[in-house]
């Protein structure tokens, strides 16, 4: 029954913005079919976010688009960052409760920037999720000094600045940072020397700063996604001379599950971490590989 470009369900009104839809005997989360018990836990989860603010880096695509939608969707204003001007002020139009930011985040100084953008936007901040990641296959002997330096830039040296500049504003909203790291900051993986020290460090950063602000009721957790269905991973299939629809079967044979995790599974996980009912958890790196690192 639809009310107000919403949903009834068991007496609650789900808003149009949640595209939650009832149809045909499915109940649909941001695109996607879900049971009576998880849609519930999902209002919850959005009754405890309205009103709140994230800030999402690398927000142009893959992981990070999906992010924005999941987190607009569960009630946030977001500060959605990305490089590419088109793509990230495309994503700004998708919903009227996000902003966008466009530029480098690889300085102390663009971080800093970019954190006082959204204090000014919005006036508060409650969940940063450090997002940006960039990955190109090399062993040691082939990673050069750019190489080496740029993807440490942006995937470790990136987060560390935006959670440091970011932390006087999360102590005062008890708030979350989320670092999206890989499970290959957990394990090695073959021709990414660069890429898994960057990861493995934000891994140990992130346990670091845990326990360093817990008792200031700031959590910190790293999300340690395997492969996932983004521009990434066809990219990596490209190098390796794969059509997208091969290497797409090529992850997913080597997944436990036999499924390659998508974009929208790792924003879920998001969603679920920013919330009070993840209020226990920090200093966690989570796997959401479909049991690769078991």
């Amino acid at each position: 029954m639809y009310q107000d470009g919403g949903v009834e369900f068991a007496g609650y009104v789900a808003p149009g913005r949640w595209r939650s839809l009832w149809n045909g005997g499915e109940l649909r989360w941001a695109g996607r079919v879900v049971g009576w018990p998880v849609f519930n836990a999902l209002r919850i989860v959005r009754e405890t976010m309205g009103g709140k603010v994230a800030l999402v880096t690398g927000a142009s695509s893959g992981i990070g688009t999906a992010v924005v939608a999941g987190l607009a969707d569960a009630g946030y204003s977001i500060l959605a960052a990305g490089r590419d001007r088109l793509r990230t002020e495309h994503v700004g139009t998708e919903y009227p409760e996000v902003r966008t930011w466009v530029g480098d985040i690889t300085t102390p100084e663009s971080c800093a920037d970019l954190v006082m953008a959204c204090i000014e936007q919005f006036g508060r901040l409650d969940v940063l999720v450090n997002n940006a990641g960039i990955y190109q296959a090399a062993d040691a002997e082939r990673t050069t000094n750019e190489l080496w330096s740029r993807t440490l830039a942006v995937n470790l040296n990136a987060p560390f600045y935006l959670s440091r500049d970011a932390m006087p504003h999360l102590r005062q909203t008890k708030g979350v940072i989320l670092n999206i790291a890989s499970d290959w900051g957990l394990v090695g993986g073959k021709k990414a020397t660069a890429y898994c020290a960057s990861k493995g460090g934000m891994v140990l950063m992130t346990k670091s700063m845990a326990l360093d602000h817990a008792h200031e009721g700031i959590r910190i957790n790293a999300i340690c996604p395997g492969d996932v269905e983004t521009p990434m991973l066809y990219a990596e299939g490209a190098a390796r001379g794969l059509e997208p629809d091969q290497a797409l079967r090529e992850a997913a044979r080597a997944s436990p599950t036999g499924k390659v995790t998508s974009a929208a599974d790792v924003a879920a996980l998001v969603v679920f971490l920013a919330s009070e009912a993840a209020s226990q958890i920090t200093g966690a790196a989570l796997s959401i590989d479909g049991g690769n690192t078991a």
